[in-house]
């Protein structure tokens, strides 16, 4: 599942980044600011109509993710809430 398909507050683990092939310069903007296989990431707010901006915590920050780059972030659920 992607990122922009998770429940408010529960816990994910980042499992790759699936950049599109026209910008692979997006899957490097991401894992450099926290997003690498393995981190753990929850979404805190999504925007009007549940889709973006998203509020993610990934690590110990806080980020806004567009609809699109939240939908490039695979994860897999560690705990529901």
């Amino acid at each position: 599942m992607n990122l922009d398909q998770v429940d408010l507050g529960s816990l994910y683990r980042v499992s790759e980044i699936i950049a599109p092939k026209g910008a692979p310069q997006i899957k490097g903007q991401l894992e450099d600011i926290g997003f690498l296989p393995g981190e753990q990431v929850s979404v805190l707010r999504k925007g009007l109509l549940g889709k973006g901006p998203y509020m993610v915590r990934v690590g110990a920050s806080t980020f806004a993710l567009r609809q699109s780059e939240a939908r490039m972030i695979s994860v897999e659920c560690i705990a529901h809430v």
